[in-house]
């Protein structure tokens, strides 16, 4: 059973940044690919970023690229979000999420395993 506990979110003025961890336990870190995911109040579970299982690919949403990097430590079996230029619009509780198959999914149904989420809120 694989466990994710995410932290580092809070509260941020609009302009600045925040950098979420996500720590696993529980199973082989290195052979899942990473996501994280974000939900707003009364708004759908939506894609953020994913990386691969060594951490050689990365793919982004477009309300995020350019301002968030998504990035893993294999030896510590976390993976991180780094987000800048932060937007009130990315207020939400961030989520990250393991596939267990390694693929690159956009689709948070298609995630084995979740965190319970860290709260992000970005003010104006």
């Amino acid at each position: 059973q694989v466990q994710l506990v995410e932290s580092g979110g809070g509260l941020v003025q609009a302009g600045g940044s925040l950098r979420l961890s996500c720590a696993a336990s529980g199973g082989t870190f290195s052979t899942y690919s990473m996501a994280w995911f974000r939900q707003a109040p009364g708004k759908e579970r939506e894609f953020v970023a994913v990386i691969s299982r060594n951490g050689g690919g990365t793919s982004y949403a477009d309300s995020v690229k350019g301002r968030f990097t998504i990035s893993r430590d294999n030896a510590k079996n976390t993976v991180y979000l780094q987000m800048n230029a932060l937007k009130p619009e990315d207020t939400a509780v961030y989520y990250c999420a393991a596939s267990l198959t390694g693929s690159y999914f956009r689709t948070w149904t298609l995630y084995d395993y979740w965190g319970q989420g860290t709260q992000v809120t970005v003010s104006s």
